[in-house]
């Protein structure tokens, strides 16, 4: 008998239904704690506890969604391309700014941890919290991380990052566009790219940027500062 729970449709229904709950009832609240994927994740949740549907059910879908994350990634290029003289002319902030970024988050996961008397599986698993989920898998795997701890972390992040920036940015009076763009790219990826897109297109353009060159940097220098230190 065919049954829909074990097809791909079921995952991508249940996904895209409940990432549109998520976005009405932000533009009905216009909170921005009420994040679309917040909201998705947590009615997703629920809905498969209540109804006894098996993740695994939900996961042949939810993977032919995650399939498009590399691509959509790559995407995000098309802006920066309209951009490209503004990079240029910021070329030397954008590198230093996005560097200091990666470092930042990596001393602070690291001293965090040591301060709370982590395991170090668990400090390995949230450094790559500030790169795409891609990216963020292979450094975790590299440096003896925990892949589920990653990706929970890395959305956190992303959440997180896209709720509080307008307020950071308000509170440090931080106005310029590319300056918004490098700091939501760097320290949200994808998730904080989506809100900068909102605030303009020379954020969303130097948010993309960002997302590209701190997963290289991330995955380049994190594992050599690992060993040093």
């Amino acid at each position: 008998m065919y049954n829909i729970l074990y097809t791909p449709i079921f995952g991508i229904i249940v996904t895209v239904l409940f990432f549109n709950i998520g976005i009405y009832l932000q533009k009905k609240t216009k909170n921005p704690i009420i994040n679309p994927l917040l909201v998705a994740i947590v009615g997703i949740i629920l809905f498969l506890n209540i109804s006894k549907i098996p993740y695994e059910s939900y996961k042949i879908g939810a993977d032919s969604i995650n399939f498009f994350l590399g691509p959509v990634t790559i995407i995000l290029a098309v802006p920066l391309y309209k951009q490209f003289d503004l990079f240029k002319k910021y070329l030397l902030e954008i590198l230093v700014g996005i560097g200091c970024g990666v470092v930042v988050s990596f001393l602070s996961i690291k001293i965090i941890g040591v301060l709370t008397n982590a395991d170090i599986d668990i400090i390995n698993s949230l450094i790559p919290k500030s790169i795409t989920t891609p990216m963020g898998i292979s450094l975790t795997n590299t440096i003896n991380g925990v892949e589920a701890i990653t990706v929970v972390a890395i959305i956190l992040t992303g959440i997180l990052g896209a709720i509080i920036a307008p307020i950071v940015f308000k509170i440090g009076n931080i106005k310029h566009p590319v300056a918004k763009g490098i700091a939501l790219g760097t320290s949200a990826h994808a998730l904080g790219t989506s809100k900068a897109l909102e605030m303009g297109e020379v954020e969303g353009a130097m948010s993309g940027l960002s997302i590209g060159i701190s997963g290289i940097i991330t995955v380049i220098l994190i594992p050599i500062m690992m060993n040093f230190m």
